[in-house]
């Protein structure tokens, strides 16, 4: 009875460890396609650009952002200038998209 036991747990042992393994490859291949969630710019020629934009952006929505140091910026209102610099950045893209086809 013990033996059978010691078989179970220690087919579960391995059926981890391969989950655990595979986890770590799905989190190695978004590291190299560069989807990780990291606040990294990807392409740095992009950054004052992004950076730009963000302020446009804050100031259209009402939002006073100060340059440098915005901690005591709500989540809200950071969330918002995030939301809308990506809604505008996937309308560029589109048209880029369009415009190519």
């Amino acid at each position: 009875m013990y033996q059978n036991q010691n078989q179970g747990m220690n087919a579960q042992n391995q059926n981890m460890g391969a989950q655990q393994q595979n986890m770590g490859t799905q989190q190695n291949a978004q590291n190299a396609s560069g989807s990780s969630r990291s606040n990294r710019t990807v392409v740095p020629q992009a950054k004052g650009a992004l950076n730009q934009m963000k302020y446009e952006i804050a100031s259209e929505l009402g939002i006073n952002l100060k340059q440098g140091y915005n901690g005591d910026l709500p989540s809200r209102q950071a969330g918002y200038i995030g939301g809308y610099m990506t809604k505008r950045l996937v309308e560029q893209a589109e048209r880029a998209m369009s415009n190519q086809g």
